[in-house]
């Protein structure tokens, strides 16, 4: 059996370069019909994302989930209607009271652009029922649900009715699934198998080494976000050269000067506290515990200035990749190491 790969586990190879500047090279990525500047998202995390840092990035054509942790979703909703932001996301779970909020939405009539089904173990019973119920109550909303590590899950939620699939179990950072229960997959591999559900509208879905390029007709690959593992800038670009169409980082933005997590002085350094949705700071509980906290150093930046950070890095891979744009990446060819 070949190893599964980590993205440290892996380096890019260069491509002949045909564009006289980086930041000629584009970047961006539509989601669900609407243009953003940047395929990578901060994590659904209440240490990662709030309100404020939403509506800005909704200002500012960045794709942003909100977090469904401690939070009135529905109060959210109404003021982002109230306000007409131009990028309505949230993120629901699988319980009555998520059920409940699908059923105010379509009564209340209001905007909401895209709904991620959030939860651990996303292949599952429950996710496609919360999939089928979003699908039935609710026209015009691009559904994101996860997680999953399988290429069959991949192709089950999306059967169900998922636009993007979220993958990625236990690779997070403050996350301790892979200690707690033993299961994972290291997130390179991952993400590369699960790029390769293809959907064709005569044979279902298959599981192919086909091209990924998107000038082809049929068939048609399932869209994934890659959700975990990310550790700098240069993760990102490996994801998506693996496969994925968007991706999902969460310490690049916890360590922000201006996110919502505590921050805290250690030996005289600023750290900010990062920590996994299934963790006691986040859950207020000591049950079914599978994260936990991190403190780790604050980069100095504020969420602006790491996006435009981003920008720059991934407009850089952009050029090594011998392309203009992200399209150019799925040429990109890796070596381990």
């Amino acid at each position: 059996m070949s190893k599964y790969l980590k993205y440290s586990d892996v380096n890019l190879v260069p491509n002949f370069s045909i564009v006289r500047s980086r930041s000629d090279c584009d970047v961006s990525k539509e989601i669900g019909g609407k243009k953003f500047k940047l395929p990578v998202i901060p994590s659904n995390m209440k240490s990662v994302i709030d309100v404020r840092h939403c509506k800005w990035m909704s200002d500012n054509d960045y794709f942003y989930i909100m977090h469904r942790f401690d939070v009135d979703i529905q109060k959210f909703i109404e003021e982002a209607n109230e306000e007409n932001w131009k990028t309505i996301s949230i993120s629901l779970g699988v319980k009555g009271a998520d059920k409940d909020i699908i059923k105010s939405i379509r009564n209340s009539k209001s905007r909401v652009d895209y709904i991620t089904i959030d939860i651990a173990h996303g292949h599952c019973e429950s996710m496609k029922e919360m999939i089928e119920i979003c699908k039935s109550s609710l026209e015009n909303v691009c559904i994101i649900a996860g997680n999953v590590a399988k290429p069959e899950a991949v192709a089950d939620l999306s059967a169900w009715g998922a636009d993007y699939v979220k993958v990625g179990i236990g690779q997070g950072s403050p996350c301790t699934t892979k200690d707690k229960t033993g299961f994972t997959i290291p997130m390179f591999t991952c993400v590369e198998s699960c790029s390769k559900v293809l959907f064709d509208k005569d044979d279902g879905f298959m599981f192919s080494n086909a091209s990924l390029k998107e000038d082809y007709k049929l068939p048609e690959k399932v869209k994934i976000i890659a959700d975990g593992g990310v550790c700098c800038n240069g993760d990102a670009a490996k994801a998506l050269v693996a496969g994925a169409d968007l991706v999902m980082a969460g310490g690049l933005f916890a360590c922000c000067s201006d996110s919502p997590s505590h921050s805290i002085e250690i030996n005289g350094t600023p750290h900010k506290a990062y920590y996994g949705s299934a963790s006691f700071e986040n859950k207020k509980t000591r049950a079914h515990i599978e994260g936990t906290l991190r403190n780790i150093p604050s980069c100095g930046m504020n969420f602006k200035t790491k996006l435009i950070e981003i920008d720059e890095d991934l407009k850089s891979a952009v050029s090594y990749s011998g392309g203009k744009n992200l399209l150019s990446l799925q040429d990109v060819k890796y070596i381990k190491v």
